[in-house]
């Protein structure tokens, strides 16, 4: 039995994700076993970003309007400059990450993506990483900010960059395959 068989995970994402951030964790995630679902504010594809280049577009599973963070056994949160920047300002996207915190499932959030954790309220009083620009919000938010590969801290697994990718993947794995 694989360690993420039975498994159903959400991956948060729009337009402006960086592409490998969401493309390896998903790849791990089936391998394990799991069903994932690319989740976005609108059906159709959401543009990926390859640093400041355009990516691939990556089609759309499920819609904000149409699940539920029941729906999910855990939440990957890929980054990316624009696309958590731009599910910040989104009421549901907000609502759903805020709602697995809630449900004391797990998330995981790479590079950018912690930024959603800080208006999800989640970050206050978690030992967290991210892309080093991060390090003031997530202070400021009442997180405490480190530079390591990849920080498990109970249900969230954070990691700053691509080159931390094996480690994420790691990370995700273990923590939601124990949820």
């Amino acid at each position: 039995m694989s360690a993420l068989s039975g498994k159903t995970i959400a991956v948060l994402a729009t337009d402006g994700f960086e592409q490998v951030e969401l493309d390896k964790p998903v790849d791990a995630m089936r391998k394990a076993g799991a069903t994932v679902h690319i989740v976005a504010p609108e059906a159709g594809d959401i543009q990926g970003f390859e640093h400041h280049d355009k990516g691939r577009k990556v089609g759309v599973d499920r819609t904000l309007g149409d699940v539920s963070a029941d729906d999910y056994d855990g939440l990957v949160l890929p980054g990316g400059v624009i696309n958590p920047d731009a599910l910040r300002l989104e009421e549901k996207a907000i609502s759903f990450i805020g709602a697995f915190a809630k449900a004391d499932k797990p998330i995981a959030a790479i590079c950018h993506g912690p930024w959603t954790l800080i208006d999800a309220g989640i970050a206050k009083g978690h030992k967290l990483t991210s892309w080093p620009s991060l390090k003031t919000d997530l202070t400021n938010a009442g997180a405490e900010w480190v530079d390591e590969t990849v920080v498990i801290d109970g249900k969230l697994v954070t990691s700053r960059n691509p080159d931390d990718l094996p480690a994420f993947c790691d990370g995700i794995i273990k923590v939601f395959g124990a949820a």
